[in-house]
């Protein structure tokens, strides 16, 4: 990778980050790091698959993608193919840990979905799947925000709060009452959660790709435009050509 390259994805990282609400991305610095390693685990399975994940996972991968990011004046995620990117990020860049979340996270957005609507999310209408990935987004936020405040009061930076000022605002609402079990509450040490990686991948993975940075956003390939006819005064000095 070159400096360049590192550049890019140090920037892109940033951005992503700005768009989650300043919150560091799942992989960290390894993100950024990934493409300089040699022979990962993400050159093994077959030509359709990435490491582990399959063809049947890449597609299903790029259809959530495609409802976060649909198509609209622009191509959407799985034109960019996001889900073929989220499956090397996760082979190369997550730890053990968080891999099995993330594939055990792809089950739960298809049980979900059978719940919600009696099929599996392949089969699901592009509205059910919007309806079941905004609630999916909702309880991700809510997840991530106990988390973070839980992590503020550890290093004492939030007062901490009594009770169930930690659950995400459908479990606190869900919670049962008296002598029953509560939900456990969410603390500093808390695992990732699994649609907050998904959303991550996406949104990494679109505005990097060809189609999210020439068509979705504006470009200007550096050191800038070519320009084969520029206008010019006798007396002014001549533009030097490009190293």
């Amino acid at each position: 990778m070159t400096e360049r390259e590192m550049i890019d994805r140090r920037e892109a990282i940033r951005r992503v980050s700005a768009i989650l609400g300043g919150i560091g991305l799942v992989g960290g610095s390894t993100l950024i790091t990934a493409c300089e390693r040699e022979g990962g685990s993400s050159r093994a399975g077959s030509s359709d698959g990435v490491g582990e994940f399959s063809a049947a996972d890449i597609a299903f991968l790029d259809e959530v993608a495609d409802t976060i990011l649909p198509e609209t004046t622009t191509p959407g995620a799985k034109a960019a193919k996001v889900g073929a990117f989220m499956a090397l990020m996760v082979t190369d860049t997550y730890a053990p840990a968080d891999q099995a979340i993330f594939r055990d996270g792809m089950s739960k957005v298809d049980e979900e979905c059978r719940k919600d609507t009696g099929v599996a999310f392949m089969e699901a209408t592009p509205q059910q799947r919007l309806t079941l990935i905004e609630r999916l987004d909702r309880e991700q936020k809510s997840y991530v925000d106990s988390r973070d405040r839980a992590r503020r009061v550890r290093d004492g930076k939030e007062e901490e709060k009594q009770g169930d000022a930690f659950l995400p605002d459908q479990r606190q609402e869900n919670a049962p009452a008296g002598n029953a079990n509560p939900a456990p509450a969410i603390t500093a040490d808390a695992p990732n959660h699994y649609f907050r990686m998904i959303k991550e991948l996406t949104l990494l993975g679109y505005f990097t790709s060809e189609i999210g940075v020439t068509m979705a956003q504006r470009y200007v390939e550096s050191p800038g435009r070519f320009d084969p006819c520029v206008p010019y005064a006798p007396g002014e000095r001549s533009w030097a050509p490009h190293a």
